[in-house]
């Protein structure tokens, strides 16, 4: 038995989705605990491109199980698409996805609000999915999960009641038209029929899966620093990407984890709104963007880039407990003469002992930089870490003593056979 969990350890898009896809043969069983659709893991196999948002991407090998597990929000129609293209490309996924009961479910009226929301003053950045105002009304007791689709007049009442409320907001605050109740019931009523198949009690298949030896694989959505309470809050995500919520959002106990593997992405990006320490808004990081193809998978916004940042991945490292790392994107930075990598963050010439909370003080500091050779050279085609050029291995080296934790897989492409195993 083997139970490993996988967490980006920047802003996200860390590449997490590449390497869930490349360990997924070595593992049973392949979990996603937290987020939504927000997110979109893409993977490069031969010619073909997938990008996932719900369904973790050990799909694509066959045997694997997929769990869909509690602290997950899903949106139904971003399930079924998602469904329907892996059946397109003949993928049998028949006894391989399992959904959790507790799930709970993004209604329209959550996607209205948030996008609304995002129209005022106040907006964060979110990508307008409905996530946030999901996980408002879970935690408020008003959600709505997969398992009340089973008790069709208790599931009608439910959204009866909670259209009348968000109903009044939509004209009284945003002037917007009434959303129809009986269309939305009617719309969760055939989702229910689509999906009846999936549904199960996760927590107790992934106990019965633990005491029968199976080796499972545990994946989120976003990364730390986006989690809703070690994140820089409040441009966070509204879940626990951190490897804390691996717990919470499948049912599977602390003591049952053998290992934490952290998604380092070998530069640093940014979605939405929020401080950034080294953001480039220069040539170099424009070229991190073009060369790296900084765009999100889910919305296409571009990402905003910059140099590495030791001292947020080393808090990073510290709430999730990373004993080991997989370098991402290692090749994006082939083409710079020379690579900076922040060490400590500074403010009025006095470094931080530690990852400032305050957002404003983030915000402020000033990042000390080393600066290392660059190797101004192809590594798209090395699979040996040996022959990768020796600036390349002193960069690896570097970050990795700086933040505490062992290289164990370098990434050098996207393509599930760009990848160096150490």
């Amino acid at each position: 038995m083997s139970v490993t969990v996988l967490v980006g350890s920047q802003w996200g898009d860390e590449g997490k989705g590449k390497i869930v896809d490349l360990l997924s043969d070595r593992y049973e069983v392949v979990v996603r605990y937290q987020g939504g659709a927000n997110a979109g893991h893409t993977i490069v196999v031969g010619d073909k491109k997938y990008i996932f948002h719900l369904i973790p991407s050990g799909i694509l090998h066959e045997g694997v199980t997929c769990v869909i597990g509690n602290g997950v929000v899903i949106d139904p129609k971003a399930l079924l698409d998602e469904i329907k293209m892996i059946e397109d490309q003949n993928i049998d996924i028949t006894g391989r996805l399992l959904i959790s009961q507790n799930a709970h479910l993004i209604m329209p009226y959550h996607k209205l609000l948030d996008s609304l929301s995002e129209k005022g003053e106040n907006k964060i950045g979110t990508t307008g999915r409905g996530i946030g105002p999901c996980y408002v009304d879970k935690y408020a007791r008003k959600g709505i999960r997969i398992v009340d689709l089973l008790d069709h007049e208790g599931l009608e009442e439910k959204i009866r009641t909670n259209l009348k409320e968000k109903n009044d907001i939509l004209k009284k605050i945003h002037e917007h038209a009434e959303l129809n109740v009986d269309e939305i019931i009617q719309e969760y009523l055939a989702f229910d029929e689509a999906i009846d198949k999936y549904i199960t009690d996760v927590p107790t298949y992934l106990h019965e899966a633990i005491n029968g030896n199976k080796s499972i694989l545990m994946e989120g959505a976003q990364g730390a620093l986006l989690d809703v309470d070690f994140g820089t809050y409040p441009y966070v995500t509204s879940s626990s990407p951190t490897s804390g919520g691996a717990c919470t959002g499948t049912g599977i106990p602390p003591t049952k984890i053998d290992k934490v593997l952290g998604i380092v992405k070998a530069y640093t990006t940014r979605v939405g709104l929020g401080p950034f320490p080294t953001e480039l808004e220069d040539e170099d990081g424009q070229k991190l963007r073009k060369v790296g193809a900084e765009f999100g998978a889910t919305t296409g916004r571009p990402r905003r880039c910059g140099w590495f940042d030791a001292a947020l991945v080393r808090y990073s490292a510290m709430v999730n407990g990373i004993q080991e790392a997989a370098i991402t994107k290692l090749d994006v930075l082939s083409e710079f003469d020379t690579i900076k990598v922040c060490v400590d963050y500074e403010i009025n010439g006095k470094k931080l002992k530690s990852f400032p909370n305050e957002i404003s003080k983030l915000a402020a500091v000033r990042p000390v930089y080393e600066t290392l050779p660059g190797w101004n050279t192809d590594i798209t085609e090395i699979r040996d870490y040996q022959e990768l050029p020796t600036e390349t291995k002193n960069y690896l080296d570097f970050i990795s003593k700086q933040c505490g934790f062992k290289n164990t897989f370098i990434s050098v492409g996207p393509k599930r056979a760009q990848t160096i195993e150490i």
